[in-house]
């Protein structure tokens, strides 16, 4: 009897060990998101928080953990929670209206999921603008002990979670209309206009008519003004718990809405040791670019003691920078990126676009980043920009160095192949910019021959062949845009205008993606890592971020393994709002129990890309009040303008239209409209058609359309229901100068106008006008 009773108790504590270990591996994080203030920019502005901080808290896990995340939303609005890169069962994936129901204000939602994988990750709000407002943090997962993966030298060094992002004083929903309705404030306040004046200036005057011939915007490549970039919250932040001679592992994860960071190291190499959470062999490079959403650790080493060695993450445009000093003393800065040349810019984009505004195919066979066209704008690069004056001085000196006299300047179109493989072979640091001024010591130049990472490198340590016996499921892709409207698409349709795409379990899906925009696009796909296809053959890398340039064709190929709705769509928050992605679905797959109608449900998340934007422009002149309200989505636009006299002699008009944009570039809008125009004692006019018409304030019907010409003037031709035919062309937003712009109009009922407006914010300017009907005025234009 007693040995039974032994034998009992022993399983009986057996049991209950094993209990509590089960027990142990539940780790729990309870998040209160909450309404804020902060103070980035010297001004009070609302944002999320997330247990009293921003960014969110950062997440530890252990391979093998049970995730237990309690949100408890304590805002006003709904909310939701992605894990961006991590393997989870579908109903946890956080996407509101597609894997869950959003969390209602005053709820509390709990996600649970088990740890299945390692690596650097982070998460986000996914619903709405959320994210851009501090709705982010980093999220890691630590190796098991005794791991067969473990590397020595790297996996067990000190390592610190680093999370990128910025900040903008603007509300995002507000940043996501101005961006709809072409404002460029945002081109103001980083200087990257490009005007008449400017192009003049640096010798470019038929590079920017040649750009606007062919009905393009100013070259850039960021949408967003950011008042702040951010590491960890903060604009700089320190480490001084190194010192020389040490390794230190950074987990940086970008959690910018839009992005993109330029990152090198004033202690020398950096050397990339992961990307997406999946294990890369080592590879050194002086410098990398971090697209949104995307994450990588790095390696650096403290070179000498005493000192601390700037990590800088500089804005893709240059506008703004942020600095984490790793080690303890002096601060030795990195050396910093000058600003981008415009204008050879849009020199290289006039000599690929087409009239129709899309890309010019070249030929080119570009992948996996290792062509970047944009070096011709990099000063570090491709040299410092030169006033026409100085680019004479150069063109004579090398006249003179030549034996016979004869110039041999290499005239190759800079968008040619072999003019980009020239750009990539004389790659060479510029030390032009002046950061000497500083109180701290600057750090030496880089090397000539700069080494920046491409997805080429990369290499996995394993294999991650698939398995081959499975079908494979081929799909293509075209990345498609309109900055004009900013529309963003994938087969220029936007993700309310397609059905999910349906895969199988167990099959491949492979697919091609070709950059046809003049954007840069980081597609992330949720739920799944995919291999890039590149010359490392079976040991091609995992991830689940590609980030495809323009012109760039790239092919990913995933296992389809976790059945569920998975998201694949561009992690600038702004083009997925407006479009950009595509719903995976696997066939047979069980009802999520999380959203109860999914017919119903899957509307309103169509609703991202299918809302309304408002526009309006009131002038009060001392001639007249004259303004414009345009009502319009991804697709159909309302259009409104008037002008008022302030007497009846000098009349009102006002005229409205609704119509559809229509084509690839969507230059064409049919439409049916009304207009009214009444003029004390009018009087019967004849148009240039010989057609007889009159104010005389009664209401007719019209049916018409708007087309975009080259030079972005817009003819408009309508027919009323007196058969009355009117034809106007018009621009409006020239820019002459920075702030200073034009307009014009004119039309076959022989009215003219002339317009120049100055803007001193967004919201206000100062103008002059002259209309055949209203005469000369000036006065203040407001502008929503």
């Amino acid at each position: 009897m007693k040995q039974q009773l032994k034998i009992a108790g022993f399983f009986l504590l057996l049991t209950m060990a094993v209990l509590h270990t089960a027990a142990q591996r539940v780790k729990r994080y309870d998040l209160y998101v909450t309404d804020t203030m902060v103070n980035y920019s010297g001004k009070h502005k609302m944002a999320i928080a997330v247990n009293g901080q921003i960014p969110m808290p950062t997440l530890e896990f252990t391979e093998g953990d049970t995730a237990e995340i309690i949100v408890h939303n304590r805002l006003k609005e709904p909310t939701a929670l992605h894990w961006h890169g991590v393997f989870l069962p579908n109903k946890e994936d956080g996407v509101p209206y597609l894997t869950q129901m959003p969390i209602d204000p005053g709820a509390t939602y709990t996600y649970r999921f088990p740890i299945i994988q390692n690596g650097t990750h982070w998460y986000h709000s996914h619903y709405g603008f959320q994210e851009q407002i501090g709705m982010y943090g980093s999220m890691i997962f630590h190796k098991k002990t005794g791991d067969s993966t473990f590397r020595k030298g790297i996996d067990n060094l000190p390592s610190v979670p680093v999370i990128l992002s910025e900040w903008t004083d603007i509300m995002p929903h507000n940043i996501h209309r101005m961006l709809r309705n072409a404002n460029d404030w945002s081109a103001i306040k980083k200087n990257a206009v490009q005007s008449y004046a400017e192009a003049i200036k640096a010798g470019h005057f038929k590079t920017k008519l040649v750009n606007e011939w062919k009905r393009m915007l100013a070259m850039d490549v960021s949408d967003v003004y950011y008042d702040k970039m951010l590491i960890n919250g903060k604009n700089e932040s320190q480490l001084s718990q190194f010192k020389a001679g040490d390794k230190v592992r950074l987990q940086l994860s970008n959690g910018g809405a839009s992005t993109y960071f330029w990152v090198h190291y004033a202690g020398g190499k950096i050397t990339i040791v992961a990307n997406d959470g999946n294990d890369v062999e080592p590879v050194d490079v002086d410098r990398f670019i971090l697209p949104p959403s995307e994450t990588i650790d790095i390696v650096v080493t403290i070179p000498q003691q005493g000192t601390s060695y700037e990590l800088l993450a500089t804005s893709e445009d240059r506008t703004n920078a942020t600095s984490l000093f790793i080690g303890e003393g002096k601060k030795q800065l990195a050396q910093p990126l000058g600003r981008l040349k415009y204008f050879e810019g849009m020199k290289m984009m006039n000599g690929m676009m087409r009239m129709n505004g899309s890309m010019n195919d070249m030929g080119m066979d570009m992948s996996l980043q290792q062509m970047d066209m944009n070096t011709v704008m990099y000063p570090e690069i491709s040299g410092p920009a030169l006033s026409p004056k100085e680019k004479r001085k150069q063109r004579q000196h090398k006249e003179q160095e030549q034996p016979d006299g004869s110039a041999t300047e290499h005239a190759a179109h800079p968008a040619s192949h072999e003019a980009m493989q020239d750009h990539a072979a004389r790659e060479r640091k510029d030390s032009t910019a002046d950061h000497a001024q500083h109180s701290m010591q600057s750090a030496p130049a880089m090397p000539p021959a700069i080494v920046t990472l491409n997805y080429n490198m990369l290499k996995a340590p394993r294999k991650t062949v698939l398995p081959e016996n499975a079908p494979v499921k081929e799909l293509t892709f075209t990345l498609t845009g309109n900055m004009n409207r900013y529309v963003w698409s994938l087969d220029n349709k936007v993700v309310s205008e397609t059905d999910k795409i349906l895969i199988k379990k167990g099959e491949i899906v492979r697919i091609k993606l070709y950059n046809a925009s003049m954007m840069r696009h980081p597609m992330h796909l949720h739920g799944h890592d995919f291999r890039v296809l590149n010359d490392k053959g079976e040991y091609a890398p995992l991830k689940n971020v590609i980030d495809i340039m323009p012109m760039e064709t790239d092919v990913i190929e995933f296992e389809a393994n976790v059945e569920g709705d998975w998201f694949f769509h561009c992690h600038i928050l702004y083009h997925m709002m407006a479009g950009m992605g595509r719903i995976f679905t696997y066939q047979g797959q069980a009802a999520n129990p999380y959203i109860p109608n999914p017919q119903k449900t899957i509307k309103k998340l169509y609703h991202d890309d299918r809302m309304f934007f408002l526009m309006a422009e009131n002038e009060f002149a001392s001639n007249g009040n004259f303004g414009s309200a345009l009502y319009h989505n991804t697709r159909w636009a309302l259009n409104a303008e008037w002008r008022l006299g302030y007497t009846g002699s000098r009349g009102h008009e006002i005229e409205a239209n609704f119509g559809r944009f229509l084509g690839q570039m969507q230059w064409f809008r049919p439409f049916v409209g009304i207009e009214w125009r009444y003029k004390k004692d009018s009087h019967e006019e004849r148009n240039m058609f010989g057609q007889s018409f009159s104010h005389d304030g009664k209401m007719r019907y019209t049916v018409g359309f708007a087309y975009t010409l080259p030079w972005l003037v817009v003819v408009q031709s309508q027919v009323d229901n007196r058969g009355i035919v009117r034809v106007e062309l018009s621009r409006e937003d020239i820019p002459l100068t920075r702030r200073l712009r034009g307009s014009f109009s004119f039309d076959t009922q022989r009215e003219y106008m002339g317009g120049l407006r100055y803007i001193i914010n967004r919201n206000l300017s100062v103008s002059a006008n002259y209309n055949t009907e209203y005469g000369l005025g000036g006065g203040l234009v407001l502008t929503y």
